[in-house]
């Protein structure tokens, strides 16, 4: 686990993760005091969340958790977000932070429609994804 201030890092799969400014993704759309927790994790395990917390018995690429006002909770399955990258024409890099991006959008309160799409597209601009 790598920790930056209110920001936990963990890589719970067996491969290297690209090298993204996470920490400064999270300040730019959730502010530095929210408290977030991001997992990198395996399709094995984000099926059982997946199947838990939504119903649906297959792997998906991305779950955001909001724990409190200030604490939330984003895991994300790499080998998912790979496969769809592919299907989208993207590198996994910049997939992984369009991802990212997305849940923590989730976790500022939105819900998928055009508003939620218009602040991604402010934050992708402002970062360069």
């Amino acid at each position: 686990m790598k920790k930056v201030g209110n920001f936990n890092l963990t890589n719970a799969t067996k491969g290297k993760l690209p090298r993204l400014p996470f920490s400064l993704m999270k300040e730019s759309v959730l502010g530095k005091r929210y408290e977030l927790s991001l997992v990198f994790t395996d399709t094995k395990f984000m099926q059982k969340l997946n199947r838990a917390y939504r119903g649906k018995n297959r792997p998906t690429d991305i779950l955001s958790f909001p724990l409190s006002h200030q604490n939330g909770e984003i895991i994300i399955c790499v080998a998912e977000a790979r496969k769809e990258a592919r299907k989208f024409g993207r590198l996994l890099p910049n997939f992984l932070a369009f991802l990212f991006i997305h849940g923590l959008v989730h976790l500022k309160g939105f819900r998928h429609g055009g508003k939620m799409e218009r602040q991604e597209l402010k934050f992708r601009k402002r970062l360069g994804v």
